[in-house]
């Protein structure tokens, strides 16, 4: 099986996200990875769903 292949940038997000060492998040499976990735842009996409409602209302 390949290496997913992440940027440098989007590895060192996503193994701050899922809290775990970069090393680990290198040797995880495709799958779980995937997986984390859509959870971890969800969330972010919620968040910034969040923000602007929010400077909506104080405007």
């Amino acid at each position: 099986m390949r290496r997913m292949p992440l940027s440098a940038e989007t590895a060192v997000k996503l193994a701050a996200y899922m809290k775990v060492p970069l090393e680990h998040l290198m040797h995880m499976p495709q799958h779980i990875l995937l997986q984390k990735l859509a959870e971890m842009a969800k969330s972010q996409t919620d968040d910034e769903q969040k923000n602007s409602e929010s400077s909506d209302k104080k405007q």
